[in-house]
């Protein structure tokens, strides 16, 4: 199961960094054509659009990280068991909310599929909104992954209260 989500999370930065390379040229050819005095009308949404799953594909690699949702402050404090159910509360947090966003996003997802850009109507606004779900869904299985570690080390021995 670890390489599984060691391949997903890869998967994801890859995701995320061709998103950014491509909100970064779209950005770039905007200026230097601004410069020259042409328009190029869709830049401006193929940057927003690109940015947008930039920022969710790195928002579920942070929560598989561990470094998006935490309360550090008490769990610096606690150690053995106490530490660890904190960590199963948080997990259980992240559960419910992405439950909800991922419910959410496949109702967004399924209700603007067929609109279209402004600027490049071929373009269908589901293939930007369904992103959403996919980062959901993504840190659902991490959240999963995660609070089964959890349970691993509290039925461990070694765990000391």
């Amino acid at each position: 199961m670890k390489k599984a989500i060691q391949a997903l999370e890869k998967a994801q930065i890859t995701i995320g960094i061709i998103f950014l390379c491509i909100f970064f040229f779209v950005i770039v050819l905007q200026i230097v054509t601004r410069q020259l005095g042409i328009s190029i009308i869709w830049t401006e949404e193929a940057a927003n659009y690109s940015f947008i799953w930039a920022v969710f594909m790195g928002a579920a690699v942070m929560v598989n990280r561990r470094e998006h949702f935490n309360f550090d402050f008490l769990q610096q404090k606690l150690q053995g068991k106490k530490r660890i159910f904190l960590s199963l509360v948080n997990d259980s947090v992240l559960i419910i909310f992405n439950v909800c966003i991922f419910l959410l996003g496949l109702q967004v997802v399924n209700e603007f599929w067929n609109y279209t850009w402004s600027t490049l109507p071929e373009m269908k606004m589901g293939y930007v909104w369904i992103a959403i779900p996919i980062m959901a869904g993504t840190m659902l299985v991490y959240t999963l992954s995660h609070m089964v570690q959890h349970v691993q080390k509290l039925n461990a021995k070694e765990v000391h209260e």
